[in-house]
């Protein structure tokens, strides 16, 4: 119900926007304001209004803004929208998400200063033009300039690690709002996705306006972008700057139709979409729908079930043949958290990590493993007080003596031993042969002979693993010069392992690459690569990844209880 209140004020409020920026000025943009803020107010659904012919009544409302409304009711658009919009440039509708600047000024903006998007606003900032417009002056500018700064930071695309720690937050300050029952991150977040735009989050409650309520007074709220009955949305202050927030509230009975359609993707649901009207069948945010009668809505479960489909893992949503697969009853199953024994890429203080090896092992057995690989560093990375042979060799001993001590967990020996310049291993082999697991990696040297020197590696019988195999960095580099498809056949020639680094900026092979190597037989090895007790949480997000490329448990090393990997590395 306040949804499509709120959906015809939006309108509204945009064609007033457009006319502002056309140069209308006056009654009708006054109108259509003051329409959209009365349907906002509004505690009866306008569709009741309507049946009950009392709409126009209302004051404000009136003859046409009712006719408006009820042509979006019956056909979901209104054509004076269209019309306004036709020749309004789609730049300048965006410059409406900047605080401080309104139609008016975009107009003025446009028209004098020939301003056509946010680059030529920035340049009249710059050069001072935009500060001697009629009607402007010093403060308004550097109040739109702050605006321009919360808009573009807070859309910029963040690490998962980030949005979730954000996200989580969230949902946990929310479990205190009056009312609320069921809450769930939805759109990429939930899908996993390795870099995240907004945040959304999905929930329920008796009293929408006052959850919305207690979500824009968050503590670390900066700017509160939108407060509506069933809409909120915040810039939070975080340790990376403002990040934009989106909660929406509804209905109980709508919940399952809600979180499916805003966790996406936009694709899958629009083979939904497809199944739905082939079936006769309307399938929204709100429910599926026969007629006008709703069949689901209320979970997940009951959407799919429609269709004769599984619940979709969200990761999967992506319209990669899932569904297709789905209707044929052959829909792999992928692999879970739950599923994975032991991190395989862990670093200690014995080279540039922070923890013991008895404080791994601690670590390790509150996380239920059964295993963790110790692999610092070897001589050539000096920069991270990379272990030369003999330390490598008294902490072999080491590992052994605390090995003797464990009952039912494990610490392997390993190492994470540098590629070199000519292609060779940076241990001699009679050290690495006293190892259980051997991760090569490329740490210098991103341009040369890459390929060549990993393939180089992937044939020394005495590697396991090529760790983090382009050597991306998602905030900022793109990786090493390799061709990677020569990597991916190589391993499956030399039967060797490709790690899934799972730190949220390396997250290495991606999903299209995992794929590749599942294709080719190549079993996958799940790392953390942490250096500190936090970043044993990393897990669960390249466990997310290998979801997307719909690994299973079969393609998973670390899936393996300690004795079988073992086995399975040596063969």
């Amino acid at each position: 119900m306040e949804n499509r209140n709120k959906e015809i004020a939006n309108i509204f409020y945009r064609i007033a926007d457009a006319l502002e920026i056309k140069g209308e000025t006056g009654f009708k943009v006054v109108a259509y304001q003051k329409a959209a803020r009365i349907l906002e107010d509004l505690t009866q659904d306008v569709q009741e209004l309507v049946n009950s012919g009392q709409l126009a009544e209302i004051p404000g409302i009136g003859k046409g803004m009712a006719e408006k409304i009820e042509e979006y009711l019956k056909t979901g658009k209104i054509k004076r929208y269209e019309e306004v919009m036709k020749d309004v440039p789609e730049e300048l509708l965006k410059l409406l998400e900047i605080p401080s600047l309104g139609g008016k000024t975009i107009h003025l903006m446009h028209k004098e200063l020939k301003v056509k998007n946010l680059d030529d606003l920035k340049r009249v900032i710059e050069d001072g033009s935009l500060e001697k417009l009629y009607g402007m002056g010093k403060k308004k500018v550097e109040n739109i300039k702050k605006g321009i700064e919360l808009i573009e930071h807070a859309h910029e695309r963040m690490p998962i690690y980030e949005a979730m720690t954000i996200a989580e937050d969230v949902i946990e300050y929310l479990k205190g709002a009056p009312g609320i029952s069921h809450i769930s991150t939805a759109g990429s977040l939930r899908r996993m996705k390795e870099t995240i735009g907004d945040i959304d989050i999905l929930a329920t409650g008796k009293d929408g306006q006052k959850t919305i309520q207690f979500f824009v007074r968050h503590p670390r709220v900066v700017q509160v972008l939108a407060e509506g009955d069933t809409k909120g949305s915040v810039l939070l202050e975080t340790e990376a700057g403002k990040r934009q927030v989106d909660l929406r509230i509804v209905e109980a009975d709508s919940f399952g139709a809600a979180l499916q359609y805003f966790t996406g993707s936009k694709a899958h649901n629009i083979k939904l979409r497809g199944l739905a009207k082939d079936r006769g069948l309307k399938i929204s945010e709100y429910g599926v729908f026969k007629g006008e009668k709703k069949i689901a809505g209320k979970t997940e479960e009951e959407i799919y079930e429609v269709f004769g489909l599984p619940v979709f893992p969200p990761e999967m949503r992506e319209d990669r043949g899932e569904i297709e697969l789905a209707l044929e009853g052959k829909l792999p199953e992928i692999i879970e958290l739950k599923d994975i024994r032991g991190d395989l890429h862990v670093h200690s203080n014995w080279s540039d990590g922070v923890m013991t090896l008895e404080e791994l092992v601690e670590h390790g057995k509150k996380l239920g493993y059964s295993y963790l690989a110790v692999c610092d560093h070897s001589q050539a990375a000096k920069y991270a007080h990379g272990l030369s042979p003999d330390r490598l060799a008294e902490q072999i001993k080491e590992i052994d003596k605390i090995n003797a001590r464990l009952k039912g967990f494990r610490l392997l020996k390993g190492t994470e031993v540098d590629i070199l310049a000519d292609g060779s291993i940076d241990f001699p082999d009679s050290l690495l042969k006293k190892l259980d697991l051997v991760v090569a990696s490329i740490h210098s040297g991103f341009k040369k002979n890459v390929t060549e020197r990993i393939i180089s590696a992937l044939k020394h019988p005495l590697v396991n693993i090529i760790g983090h195999p382009t050597g991306r960095l998602i905030s900022g580099r793109e990786g090493y010069d390799v061709d990677i498809d020569k990597v991916i056949e190589a391993a499956a020639q030399y039967g060797k392992i490709l790690e899934l680094n799972a730190y949220y900026d390396r997250l290495d092979l991606d999903e299209f690459n995992l794929k590749k190597a599942k294709e080719k037989g190549i079993l996958i090895a799940i790392g953390t690569d942490t250096h500190y007790a936090h970043g044993f949480q990393m897990m669960r997000f390249g466990v997310g990844i290998a979801r997307r490329a719909w690994l299973n448990k079969k393609d998973v090393l670390n899936t393996l209880p300690a004795d079988k990997l073992l086995k399975t590395m040596r063969k």
